[in-house]
């Protein structure tokens, strides 16, 4: 970046002279270098994972969510900074709760991301804070049916039917294009997922992970759940049976 060291990157409301916003770019890049997360939305509901690096093998199994509840019917994955992913969907819990608190009724998953994008466009606004260093998924099931949308650290957000954010999001946004997702059902989606979170893992890089994968859809009656563990071990199995086999063929 041409601009490093001038000045422009030492406050977050600060544009440089060819209008960039170097802090909420350096946001971005660490929510490049995280594990990988992975949306996608079925014809039935959505699907919901993330690669958890295994740091420590004193790491508890299970026990360290990165998929966090928005709502009953709302769930929220994010690559980056673990803490600044958790006060976000405080943040969104808290909306949500207003939200049926006043009106009586579930929120849209519509209006609860733009007012969660909106929170974290503030923090690209003012000097005394600093971007999130999340790039964040949130997919739910509304009286519109399923929703999916990302979130960047600008605040800036999009609607898609399946999206990857994280290490190694270009060759998982590769393997999502082609599928079927007009007609992919939630139970095929956790099997892809599962396939495109395999293949896309670098062992030699990165290690041993943990995949941790939730989906909201008939099998979970609406609500936003954990896939049960023996259909990720049953997703997570075939998924290494067929890496193991494209490997043989090379």
């Amino acid at each position: 970046m041409s601009s490093i060291g001038t000045g422009y990157d030492l406050s977050v409301s600060t544009y440089s002279p060819d209008g960039r916003l170097f802090q909420v770019e350096y946001a971005s890049k660490a929510a490049e270098n995280s594990g990988l997360a992975i949306g996608l939305k079925c014809k039935d509901g959505v699907v919901l994972a993330v690669e958890k690096i295994v740091q420590s093998k004193l790491l508890v199994k299970g026990a360290n969510r990165r998929i966090m509840s928005l709502d009953n019917h709302v769930g929220m994955v994010s690559s980056g900074l673990v803490a600044d992913g958790r006060h976000l969907a405080k943040r969104g819990r808290e909306e949500a709760q207003s939200f049926r608190d006043q009106y009586g009724t579930p929120m849209t998953l519509k209006a609860l991301i733009e007012r969660v994008a909106m929170y974290e466009h503030a923090y690209t606004c003012y000097g005394s804070v600093r971007p999130f260093g999340i790039s964040t998924i949130v997919a739910g099931v509304d009286k519109t049916g399923p929703q999916l949308f990302v979130v960047e650290p600008s605040g800036s957000y999009y609607g898609y039917r399946a999206s990857a954010v994280g290490k190694g999001r270009q060759l998982a946004k590769t393997e999502l294009e082609k599928l079927d997702l007009a007609n992919i059902t939630v139970k095929q989606g956790v099997m892809e997922v599962a396939r495109i979170a395999h293949l896309v893992h670098d062992d030699n890089k990165d290690g041993n992970f943990e995949l941790e994968m939730t989906w909201i859809g008939p099998e979970s009656k609406g609500f936003h759940e954990h896939v049960p563990q023996d259909l990720l071990k049953e997703a997570e199995d075939a998924a290494k049976r067929a890496l193991e086999e494209a490997m043989e063929e090379d």
